[in-house]
């Protein structure tokens, strides 16, 4: 009997062959296959099914209940049935997919990404990019030695008006940026406890933990709650810090590893089985300016919801040490949720608060809004179809440079979570070397990759 290995490494390289002489038709629609259909995967199956550029051709998901379900919802979208995988290789090696669109854990992104390029696939892959910071530097090599569009689901980048926003930050319109806020106020209930228990029926356990290390079947690592465990997530700041440390980063014109990074926090006021922290705050030092970040899960209070009091001039004729009288300010019509996700980016001349409703830029000592835009709400509710859109025009253009955020940067994004991720860990600040790496800290180096499970080996 043939080693299933090397028949499985014969179909790859097949795959890879037919896909990298394919020439797209006008016409032509990109067969796509989602792998992981649970939430995120079924966001994906929803908006693929939309646009008029891309066929759901394959849906993979390590469980049979979550295949089933998606192929009614496909048949209730008006779309004919996709072939199922329940191995994500099967649907590499299949000659009749075109893309893949990754929705699965953390901990997979990486390995599924490397070996969908390596079949010839083209990849859009859920944010965080990777696991860790190694993952993110190997699945950028594969990338650019397969010649593969590689898009990571970071949809603020094809947002309109927050691209707007930032072309104005970046503009001047406040002047020089020097801090950078990521606010994550995201209200997480206490997962609790429960036992392990037996898989079930219609799970394969072994695919879903992959490289994680193998562990009983429990139900609270499963369906979403593996984002609080460090086997499989990272935490808020990888699930839903991520999206703002890119708009972070974004604001700060992209640039790529701090001069240092600490983060502290931790798991306060439950008793449960989370092992992330449901507190953090993480800052990083570029060399003159500072990012931010902060995650609270627990009951807070919302922040730059109102702009600062506004400074008046001084009284004509009073003393020079007489206190400046202050006026309460209009506040702009939009600001931050209460609790709420967003960002804030504060310049030598004013500041700007963004998150997913929109925009506003205040400036000089009386805070006028001088720029604000809203989100305008059109089909789907965000910008997940034009992203994806984004994605398919670089499939046939195979012009990596036109991807809104392709793996070269976001991977750089997904490492400011990892970097806080690790000094938390750790318990120290970390100074930072080309690379990167640690100055002169071995425990914390570890922490940039992980030990694989055989044979889901990054």
């Amino acid at each position: 009997m043939s080693n299933p290995t090397t028949r499985r490494t014969f179909f790859l390289g097949a795959a890879a062959a037919a896909a990298a002489t394919r020439v797209w038709g006008a016409n032509d629609r990109i067969n796509v296959a989602i792998v992981g259909l649970g939430g995120r995967g079924t966001n994906h199956l929803n908006t693929y099914s939309r646009l008029p550029d891309a066929r759901v051709a394959g849906l993979c998901d390590i469980d049979q209940a979550s295949r089933e379900k998606a192929q009614a919802t496909l048949l209730k979208n008006n779309s004919e049935k996709a072939k199922e995988f329940e191995d994500m290789r099967q649907a590499f090696a299949d000659p009749g997919i075109d893309a893949v669109s990754i929705a699965t854990p953390n901990h997979w992104h990486a390995l599924a990404t490397i070996w969908a390029c390596k079949a010839g696939k083209d990849v859009y892959c859920e944010k965080p990019a990777c696991y860790n910071v190694y993952e993110g530097q190997r699945m950028l090599q594969v990338s650019r030695e397969t010649k593969r569009m590689v898009q990571i689901g970071s949809q603020h980048r094809s947002t309109p008006f927050k691209i707007n926003g930032i072309q104005a930050l970046q503009g001047g319109i406040i002047g020089k940026v020097y801090m950078a806020k990521g606010l994550c106020f995201k209200r997480r209930v206490s997962i609790g406890h429960k036992p392990d228990s037996p898989v079930p029926p219609g799970v394969n356990w072994d695919l879903f933990l992959g490289p994680a290390p193998m562990r009983a079947f429990n139900e609270l690592r499963f369906k979403y709650n593996w984002h609080w465990f460090w086997d499989t997530g990272n935490g808020d700041i990888g699930n839903q810090g991520v999206h703002e440390l890119g708009i972070c980063r974004w604001g700060l014109g992209d640039p790529e590893w701090p001069k240092s990074a600490v983060a502290m926090g931790g798991k306060y006021a439950y008793t449960d089985d989370q092992e992330t922290p449901n507190t953090l705050l993480a800052t990083y030092d570029f060399g003159g300016r500072e990012l931010m970040f902060e995650v609270r899960g627990l009951l807070t209070g919302g922040e730059g919801v109102v702009p600062p009091p506004r400074r008046q001039r001084p009284t004509p004729g009073a003393p020079p040490d007489t206190p400046l009288p202050v006026a309460n300010p209009t506040p702009g019509s939009l600001g931050l949720t209460v609790p709420g996700t967003g960002n804030l980016f504060y310049a030598e001349n004013g500041w700007m608060a963004m998150n997913d409703g929109g925009f506003q830029i205040y400036k000089g000592e009386s805070n006028e809004v001088v720029m604000e835009q809203k989100l305008e709400r059109g089909p789907g509710g965000d910008a997940t179809g034009p992203h994806m859109e984004n994605f398919l025009s670089a499939c046939r253009s195979r012009n990596a440079s036109e991807l809104h955020d392709g793996i070269a940067n976001a991977y750089l994004s997904a490492s400011m979570c990892h970097l806080g991720n690790i000094s938390y860990r750790v318990g120290r600040k970390l100074n930072l070397e080309a690379g990167p790496h640690f100055t002169g800290d071995a425990e914390a180096n570890k922490l940039l990759t992980r030990d694989y499970r055989k044979p889901y080996v990054v």
